[in-house]
């Protein structure tokens, strides 16, 4: 599975610890990481948390991500950025227990992590065991047993929904504020890896009108 990470401005500092306990965890799993930024080096191009849903937005829906990893400080305004868009479904998760069951009951494709808050010593261990529950088990299995049944049918009844819900992603970026979503896209490797893994003609297509 390709994995990517994003970081936004608040917590830029925080990037290569987030880098390293998610390599950690899942690179034995037989993941792969991709880290799109934004980087500690303060001379990085500045995401906002909006920009990270653009981001994620573009690495899932053009086939250059399988899951995104992302959040800011709180994890809240990553998260209902990342829900605007279609082909997202991201959990707010703020623990081990939060990656387990939103990995089995809601089977989702992304997650947003409050960085900032509750996070002092101990922080690289606490996202090693957020990340060992979130990719470790599986996804979509349900929890608990005697939930499994119904959790799978609702979750193929969302799906359903927001595929009425939501236009086609190149539709959605061409509605939006043009500077907004080249911010976005505008990382030091962004070219480099998105162009590398993205698998989805249109999305290419697009992305490479934005950026020029």
């Amino acid at each position: 599975m390709k994995i990517a990470l994003i970081n936004e401005n608040s917590q830029n500092a925080k990037n290569p610890m987030i880098e390293a306990a998610l390599k950690k965890v899942v690179e034995p799993m037989g993941h792969t990481v991709f880290n799109y930024g934004m980087y500690a080096d303060e001379g990085s191009a500045p995401l906002t948390y909006v920009q990270n849903g653009i981001l994620a937005a573009v690495l899932l829906n053009g086939g250059a991500a399988d899951y995104v990893v992302t959040g800011c400080g709180t994890g809240e305004g990553a998260m209902l950025a990342l829900n605007s868009f279609p082909g997202v479904i991201c959990g707010h998760v703020e623990d081990p227990l939060d990656a387990y069951t939103f990995a089995q009951i809601n089977d989702g494709n992304a997650v947003a992590l409050p960085f900032a808050l509750k996070n002092g010593w101990g922080q690289e261990l606490q996202l090693e065991y957020t990340f060992e529950k979130l990719f470790g088990f599986g996804s979509g299995n349900g929890y608990p047993a005697d939930r499994v049944v119904p959790e799978q049918r609702n979750k193929k009844i969302l799906d359903g929904v927001r595929a009425a819900a939501f236009r086609p992603l190149p539709d959605i970026l061409d509605d939006l504020d043009r500077e907004l979503v080249r911010g976005a896209l505008s990382g030091e490797r962004f070219q480099e890896l998105f162009f590398a893994n993205a698998t989805d003609e249109t999305v290419i297509t697009k992305v490479r009108e934005i950026i020029g």
